[in-house]
């Protein structure tokens, strides 16, 4: 790898993290403290992201030795060697179409396909108070969170830094935590519906060739705060 270094491009920081923001946002209702908690956790990621990716290397840096030991001969100041799995595994020639590179976006494109998809089947049962138990959440109860995840390991997959690596868990975290409080927000307000919607349908990740037949009122277990 010899192309040239690609760092302090803090414009370029600015532009992708407000894009990427941006475009999350336009497919949830910020209607809740925890709407802005949600997408505040996925704003801080996304922010951590392209920091590194345009301004700053801080993990190239700190593990500029050992990389350089490993993989005689590679650039890790070039922005091409960013892209660390393609480079460690042994994809030297453009990581952009390497085999980690397109999983990431296929990834990030699910992500956001499923988070446009839950949010709009929410939004619906929001208006008609009822349970949102059809699309995604015929098969989870939290498709918008399991969006959000998917779309983080997307992008860990394109560009892994220790400090995405290390906000990751904690993120996932968070979310279970909202997950839970929206959860028994939703079961003191519609009792025995979201108790039958509960026993049918899980909380993260789909049992597949299951369904749900509950009705009701459903913002992922969510009630306004």
């Amino acid at each position: 790898m010899s192309d040239a270094p690609a760092y302090g491009l803090w414009t370029l920081v600015i532009i992708n993290s407000v894009v990427f923001i941006v475009f999350a946002a336009s497919f949830t209702r910020l209607e809740t403290k925890r709407d802005w908690r949600s997408l505040g956790a996925f704003s801080a990621f996304v922010v951590a992201l392209f920091t590194e990716m345009y301004g700053f290397p801080l993990t190239i840096y700190l593990l500029s030795g050992w990389l350089g030991r490993q993989f005689p001969g590679v650039d890790f100041w070039s922005h091409d060697a960013g892209h660390l799995l393609e480079m460690m595994f042994g994809w030297r020639v453009n990581p952009h179409f390497g085999p980690f590179h397109f999983a990431s976006n296929i990834l990030i494109v699910a992500g956001f396909w499923l988070l446009a998809s839950s949010w709009h089947v929410l939004y619906a049962a929001q208006r008609e108070h009822r349970l949102a138990t059809t699309g995604p959440y015929a098969r989870v109860r939290h498709p918008q969170y399991d969006a959000f995840v998917v779309i983080m390991i997307g992008f860990l997959l394109q560009w892994p830094t220790l400090v995405t690596l290390a906000m990751f868990p904690v993120l996932v975290w968070v979310y279970v935590r909202l997950a839970k409080r929206e959860e028994e927000a939703s079961r003191a307000e519609f009792g025995a519906a979201w108790e039958a919607y509960a026993r049918a349908v899980p909380r993260f990740l789909p049992r597949f060739g299951h369904g749900t037949d509950a009705a009701g009122s459903h913002r992922g277990g969510a009630v306004h705060d």
